[in-house]
């Protein structure tokens, strides 16, 4: 039955304070602060209808600039396969996303974890544009079995603290879906840039060094024969 968390995803999309510090009560102070964001920018969360028949997902989730149908599951194992009805229903959600340009999404609650027990992975559907694309490359898709066939796998998943940090990041522009892709490529691109600065300091670095020590120990051999001849050459004016 994942009619309770159906609930409890509804209250946290929602933006709903209560039901956000209830399912992040085991999480650290990073995750919990990350999920707290849907509170400045909350989504109306209406359940579908027609609730779990296909297609149509539990839950729709809808903002200005996102829209989302959910389909909510739970289990005590990491892992659901889908057969019979759950893989019509899969066929189904993944028509409906090409048909009217959505992402579907699954929600997946483990049961009996700590820290954030929520999942969040998404249906593959092609001819998505603008924002929709774009959260599409960073959600993960459910995975494959051996045999090919969609399942879903908790561990696979983006947890929602993450989702919801990467939909609701809010800095004074509406486009913060964007501008969160920008700003990680941008990061990485400087993190890149610096590393091979620094290798490149640290060679350097350490060239100049060896140049010095060999500098130094030919000065230093040098000297002492200076010294050596020197002294001969009092001995025997003596």
């Amino acid at each position: 039955m994942s009619g309770p968390y159906e609930r409890e995803l509804r209250s946290v999309l929602a933006g709903e304070r209560k039901g956000v510090l209830a399912i992040t009560r085991s999480c650290n102070e990073v995750e919990r602060a990350r999920a707290m964001q849907v509170c400045e920018r909350p989504f109306l969360v209406v359940r579908a209808p027609g609730s779990g028949s296909e297609g149509t997902g539990d839950l729709l989730v809808l903002r200005g600039d996102v829209c989302f149908p959910i389909e909510v599951k739970s289990s005590k194992t990491s892992r659901i396969y889908l057969s019979g009805r759950t893989m019509t229903q899969y066929e189904a959600f993944k028509e409906t996303g090409e048909r009217c340009g959505l992402l579907p999404l699954y929600a997946f609650r483990l049961k009996g974890v700590r820290g954030d027990s929520w999942r969040i992975l998404s249906v593959p559907v092609d001819g998505l544009s603008g924002k929709m694309r774009l959260i599409a490359n960073r959600v993960p898709n459910l995975p494959l079995t051996r045999n090919g066939a969609p399942h879903l796998d908790w561990e696979s998943g983006m947890p929602l603290h993450r989702f919801i940090a990467m939909i609701c990041r809010s800095d004074g522009s509406r486009g913060s879906v964007t501008d969160y892709f920008v700003r990680s490529r941008s990061i990485r691109s400087n993190i890149i840039r610096i590393s091979s600065i620094s290798r490149f300091d640290i060679s350097k670095s350490i060239r100049s060094r060896r140049a010095f020590m060999a500098s130094y120990s030919f000065f230093t051999l040098v000297i002492a024969r200076l010294s050596l001849l020197t002294s001969d050459a009092i001995a025997l004016l003596w």
